[in-house]
């Protein structure tokens, strides 16, 4: 029988140090080329849990109408006096405020919260519903996904 050798090859094959710079160096490229993506993609993510704490102001303004002549016009207030809900969006990337309410509608925004990641969302830092008689109006357009 025999006898075979394990090596796969002489004792200095393999990668050189200067290779493997090379082969790094690529990956870094390709990484840094491909993080303003991933982050614009993360950004339009997050954006949902604005549109998600619109929502439920809306909710909760229809419901509050169905019982009152007018809407609230305080958002966090308790019942009987406001809706009772939160100030901040669940994920906390941005800040609600309602404004202008009335008897035919009022406006609600969510500001995207200074120093968190969606403040760089550029042109959807702020959106907003605004509902004039049984119409809603969300800006800016671009920024609500369908």
């Amino acid at each position: 029988m025999a006898h075979t050798n394990a090596s796969k090859g002489p004792a200095g094959a393999g990668f050189t140090l200067v290779e493997a710079v090379v082969a790094l160096a690529i990956a870094a490229v390709v990484a840094a080329m491909a993080y303003p993506s991933y982050m614009a993609q993360v950004r339009k993510s997050r954006r949902t849990d604005a549109v998600v704490a619109l929502m439920q102001v809306e909710q909760a303004q229809e419901r509050w109408r169905g019982a009152h002549p007018g809407y609230a016009a305080e958002l966090a207030a308790p019942p009987p006096q406001g809706l009772g809900l939160n100030a901040a969006s669940a994920g906390g990337y941005y800040t609600l405020t309602l404004s202008d309410a009335g008897a035919a509608g009022y406006a609600v925004t969510a500001v995207a919260v200074a120093g968190r990641s969606q403040a760089g969302d550029s042109g959807c830092t702020t959106l907003a519903v605004t509902m004039r008689h049984g119409s809603a109006v969300r800006t800016p357009s671009d920024c609500w996904s369908r």
